[in-house]
């Protein structure tokens, strides 16, 4: 098949640009390394969108929570990622999570079923030097491509780590221990798995965190910084003994049925596949090692015959400093054939990662037909993400970004408790006056 666009990565970002591409009847050749014998050290399956982390698309509400309403916006932009994630959804209270087996499938279905598509298991060591390319290999991109792309840019790539929570299999966990419940209830199901601790139990395992063996970081990488959206538990901890009971160990407003009072703290695990057999142990990400790993979260009330289908791990990340190498419409300012997509451009996090492939494929549908682009208003969600990539981020300090209501325009008129709401109205309202314009 002759192409029109060429992406190199098949995960989430190139996907969804794909797909943006294909529906519109251009060629495009998707190029994914995985398949090839070769996998990141982050991958376990050669499946295209692979979500080699949390099985979290994080909050579904449109109404107060800025990437519940980037859900929103995607969705009215027919988004494939957001419709597989809606065939394979399994519980989680007001989070959107995925049965990940499920959800790739549907997307590779989804793609395969493109005439217009053509998908290549093969490895991209050079940028293209010609025809227009979409570049989406992600925060772990080959080694070979990363030199290339930086030899394109003249300029170092940033880098920071990306840390993986363990996987448990349900039949190892003892529910006479743990109990089932959604924090206060509010109306939810009682989605989460909830592991309790008094204060004796919580205060060895914060030492065992801080004591336990991890692993060693390589002399070019001791400079780099987390991402603080994925911090790893242990590192949470050495910010103090109180730290994780008011983060991820946080015991408020869950009520254990067989004391009727709050635990001292807990952990909690939320499902990951749509059969319920395996959960996930949420916001533990970690780079212990893995015997260490096994031995310190076996002392977790009802998790003492724990089997893991996967432990925790540790990952380096690299991003471009996009606000000074990308264009508006993504392009390389040096090589503007090439644009970039998904989380190599600084967005983080699995949806923001969908939505700028999902932009990048309707940039580059435009320039093929010569329409002028018209990016998406401020005021929505689509719109902040796309303008802290390209611009408004301090390049100096320019780091990785999950959406959020901080790089909305203000509405500094309507009160602080209304704001929330007010921001998905404007964003809603003007995010249809933009597609009803440019016809996306």
């Amino acid at each position: 098949m002759t192409h029109q666009v060429h992406i190199v990565g098949g995960g989430l970002a190139g996907s969804e640009a794909a797909w943006q591409l294909a529906r519109r009847g251009v060629h495009v050749r998707l190029s994914e390394m995985r398949g090839t014998g070769e996998r990141s050290p982050a991958h376990q399956t050669d499946a295209l969108a692979e979500l080699v982390c949390s099985n979290s698309f994080r909050s579904d509400d449109d109404e107060k929570n800025a990437v519940g309403l980037l859900h929103h916006e995607m969705r009215q932009l027919d988004s494939l990622i957001m419709t597989a994630a809606a065939k394979a959804q399994v519980p989680a209270g007001s989070a959107l999570a995925v049965d990940r087996d499920v959800f790739s499938a549907e997307v590779e279905a989804a793609l395969a079923a493109q005439p217009t598509l053509e998908i290549v298991r093969e490895r991209i060591d050079t940028l293209p030097q010609t025809g227009l390319t979409i570049v989406a290999t992600g925060p772990l991109t080959a080694a070979s491509l990363a030199e290339s792309i930086g030899a394109a840019t003249g300029a170092d790539s940033l880098a920071f780590f990306d840390a993986i929570a363990p996987i448990v299999y349900h039949d190892s966990i003892d529910m006479d221990v743990c109990w089932m419940a959604s924090r206060w209830d509010k109306g939810e199901t009682k989605d989460y798995i909830n592991c309790p601790m008094d204060k004796e139990q919580y205060l060895a395992f914060h030492a065992g965190l801080l004591a336990g063996e991890k692993t060693a970081f390589k002399e070019w990488e001791a400079d780099t910084p987390y991402f603080n959206g994925c911090m790893p538990i242990e590192v949470m901890a050495e910010r103090g003994v109180e730290t994780l009971r008011f983060g991820p160990m946080k015991p408020v407003g869950l009520d254990n049925p067989r004391t009727g009072r709050w635990p001292y703290a807990v952990v909690q695990l939320r499902q990951d596949n749509k059969l319920g057999t395996i959960w996930n142990m949420v916001g533990f990400q970690t780079k212990l090692k893995h015997a260490e790993q096994v031995r310190l979260f076996r002392t977790i009330p009802g998790l003492e015959n724990a089997e893991f289908a996967r432990l925790g791990g540790l990952h380096r990340n690299t991003f471009l400093n996009s606000p000074v190498l990308l264009d508006r419409e993504f392009r390389l300012k040096t090589a503007p054939h090439v644009r970039f997509a998904g989380q190599i451009t600084g967005c983080e996090g699995y949806v923001e990662s969908a939505a700028v492939g999902l932009l990048a494929g309707l940039m580059t549908a435009a320039e093929i037909t010569a329409q002028t682009w018209s990016s998406p208003p401020r005021t929505t969600a689509l719109g902040a993400l796309h303008a802290h990539i390209t611009g408004d981020a301090e390049a100096e300090s320019y780091q990785p970004m999950n959406v959020n209501f901080g790089l909305f325009p203000p509405l500094h008129e309507v009160k602080k408790k209304q704001r929330k709401e007010a921001y998905t109205a404007r964003a809603k309202a003007d995010l249809g006056e933009w597609m009803a314009s440019t016809r996306a």
